[in-house]
């Protein structure tokens, strides 16, 4: 299997995935958070991102 680095770690590259929504990520394409990766949106932005109407892009998704 390929390697890819992100996170200062190594990971297969099916492994590296959104910590919500389990898509698979590339390696300098996602969003960090605690030392986990995310999707940009709309995980990241929805669960991190500014809170409020129109903002951070992500008004569809809400997460709990």
């Amino acid at each position: 299997a390929e390697k890819v680095t992100s996170l200062g770690k190594d990971w297969h590259r099916p492994c590296l995935r959104c910590e919500k929504c389990n898509k698979t990520l590339t390696s300098g394409g996602h969003a960090e958070h605690n030392g986990k990766p995310y999707c940009n949106h709309p995980c990241y932005a929805a669960l991190f991102g500014p809170k409020g109407f129109g903002r951070g892009g992500a008004e569809s998704h809400t997460f709990k």
